[in-house]
């Protein structure tokens, strides 16, 4: 590369950079084109159908496409600062299903009326900005967390997983019928919704959502194999979806409005998540969120395999089987939501 083509270079690659902000933008317009093909239900043809199927798939890979933004941003052997900020902005994207499902919910809830096409560009414009106005010089290299710090990370998930796990087997029961899940989730609220543990449950979660920003933010500083950049890029939409579904479920549904937060609040009911146009932005939001929560208990499970001397090549596999299975239970979930019984 010649001297005089470098600043053409550097140009193109903080255009690029800029990727992650356009894809969050672009994501919920997606979602509405899918509605508006969808609409009206009883006249959905096959070509409509195609349409749909497309639009939406482009919409699940507005903020999978974060990863690969995530990944390209590591390349740089000593990144500078505008590269260390187009990296958090890729991990930052792709958690866009769940911070626009809570762009849905807490501007309402604070008694603000902002449109939210608004908002939404506004905010992903700003976070854009952040990283073009960022400096050439290079960022100085942090060292990776404590492992102190990692290992109370991991203790918490284990404790939080017994919930989520019990928690992702509920609705898969949701094939069966509302009645079947509703009787699976009286059971457990007696013991996740006590007045000694329920509090205790929530504390976890938050200190979950802490720690995990403060590793990701770390790692983030790091250069990182695909392994770490999936572990970093699930922390961080896992970190927003359990904010925003607290949000939504203890504060907008039990505290405010006082729904019960039963099958019917999950699956948007009467109209669904398909044919609603606000609704329709929670089927990826439950989609990722579970293939997520699978994902990245597999991303731990794998690095607690290498540090006890599993080989990498039987680890790899552990990590690849719980993504295929993370996919499977997250098809299966969203399609009980969605009206499917067996």
């Amino acid at each position: 590369m010649t001297a005089a083509s470098e600043p053409s270079y550097a140009l193109r690659r903080r255009i690029v950079a800029l990727g992650p902000a356009a894809a969050a933008i672009a994501y919920p317009f997606l979602l509405q084109a899918f509605h508006v093909v969808v609409s009206p239900p009883n006249l959905l043809s096959a070509s409509r159908l195609v349409v749909a199927s497309l639009v939406l798939i482009l919409a699940f890979a507005m903020p999978l496409s974060g990863l690969a933004f995530a990944y390209w941003s590591t390349r740089a052997p000593q990144p500078s600062q505008w590269v260390m900020r187009a990296r958090r902005l890729a991990y930052a994207s792709i958690a866009a299903p769940p911070l626009f499902v809570f762009v849905g919910v807490a501007p309402g809830l604070l008694g603000l009326h902002v449109p939210e096409a608004v908002f939404w560009i506004g905010l992903w414009t700003l976070a854009g900005l952040y990283v073009w106005t960022g400096r050439g010089a290079f960022a100085p290299q942090t060292m990776p967390p404590r492992s102190a710090y990692r290992v109370a990370h991991g203790v918490s998930a284990i404790l939080i997983a017994c919930y989520v796990l019990f928690h992702l087997t509920n609705h898969l029961f949701g094939l069966a019928g509302p009645d079947t899940h509703a009787a699976i989730m009286k059971a457990g609220r007696k013991v996740y919704r006590a007045a000694l543990i329920e509090p205790v449950l929530v504390v976890a979660l938050l200190f979950q959502v802490a720690s995990g920003v403060r590793l990701a933010w770390t790692w983030s500083n790091l250069r990182g194999d695909a392994y770490r950049i999936f572990q970093i890029g699930s922390g961080a939409y896992l970190a927003c979806f359990v904010l925003t579904h607290m949000n939504s479920a203890l504060v907008s549904a039990r505290a405010v409005h006082k729904i019960d937060t039963d099958w019917s609040w999950a699956s948007g009911a009467p109209i669904g998540l398909i044919h609603d146009a606000w609704n329709i932005r929670l089927l990826p939001h439950y989609a990722l969120g579970v293939f997520f929560i699978i994902g990245h208990l597999s991303s731990g499970l794998r690095v607690v395999m290498l540090a006890h001397g599993v080989r990498p090549a039987v680890a790899d596999r552990v990590w690849a089987a719980g993504l295929t299975a993370g996919a499977v239970i997250s098809a299966a979930i969203v399609c009980a939501l969605c009206g499917l019984r067996v």
